[in-house]
């Protein structure tokens, strides 16, 4: 909040001339959640209500929004993704530019009462701070790293000292540059990726399947389920619910049932 961030991200989407990604994943997840857009957005700004907190679906959340935004990247000719720890899910795919835009507190705060209309330091100076810890909490949970220790971004700019157009040339000349350029192995490892999330978002979607805790993993269209799952008629699930998922080629199952790992006493 008041990083500038926001207009940096459209500042870009108009410069490469792709789409600019975020509200399109509030819809797409309370569709798939069944609940409200304002419930999502009020779960990942922190400031959902006690009983939204204790209710919500964390795991299912943090599957749907990590699927969607791998997704939306796989898409098309590529976007802007902004928000949604994108820099994170997609810091292995070589052609995607991490970036984050920050400014000191003050600063921010300055620019949100301006914004807001208000004059009230204190508590724009508290939603600020709730929303950080809430976004915090979330990387933590979902990636556990510390979200803003710079070694995770390709580029990090404080709009203190350089203004969104200037943000905007800086990253436009990293897109455009040799060291970052689409490659054919570089899109494969996007479309493994994609695809990895798409069987994992289907395993939570299905009823037989939403408990299973496996790793899932992709390549060249071949997903391979490793773990051990609670019996054989969930082991058999797993497998009938991945291989069904679009762009599966080949399943390599290397699963467990744990009720066939117990032992018997007679």
């Amino acid at each position: 909040m008041g990083s500038l961030g926001k207009d940096v991200a459209k500042g870009l989407s108009e410069a490469c001339g792709v789409p600019l990604i975020y509200h399109e994943v509030i819809d797409h997840l309370a569709d798939r959640m069944r609940v409200r857009k304002s419930h999502v957005a009020r779960l990942l700004d922190g400031s959902a209500g006690l009983l939204e907190r204790l209710t919500a679906d964390k795991t299912s959340l943090s599957i749907y929004s990590a699927d969607e935004v791998v997704n939306f990247a796989a898409r098309g000719r590529g976007a802007v993704i902004r928000g949604w720890g994108g820099t994170h899910l997609l810091r292995g795919v070589p052609h995607a530019v991490c970036v984050r835009v920050c400014a000191p507190f003050g600063l921010r705060r300055e620019r949100m009462m301006q914004r807001l209309g208000t004059s009230d330091r204190d508590r724009v100076g508290e939603e600020i701070q709730r929303n950080d810890a809430a976004h915090g909490a979330i990387m933590r949970r979902h990636f556990s790293l510390q979200w803003s220790d710079p070694e995770h971004y390709d580029m990090v700019f404080n709009t203190e000292r350089l203004s969104v157009e200037e943000c905007v040339d800086k990253v436009s000349e990293l897109v455009r540059s040799a060291a970052f350029a689409e490659t054919d192995e570089s899109r494969r490892r996007l479309e493994d990726l994609a695809l990895a999330w798409r069987v994992r978002a289907a395993l939570r979607l299905s009823p037989r399947t939403s408990q299973v805790r496996i790793v899932v993993s992709a390549e060249r269209g071949c997903v391979t389920l490793a773990g051990v799952v609670r019996s054989a008629e969930q082991l058999a699930a797993a497998g009938e619910v991945a291989g069904a998922v679009e762009g599966v080629r080949e399943l390599r199952e290397r699963l467990r049932a744990a009720d066939a790992l117990r032992p018997r006493f007679t």
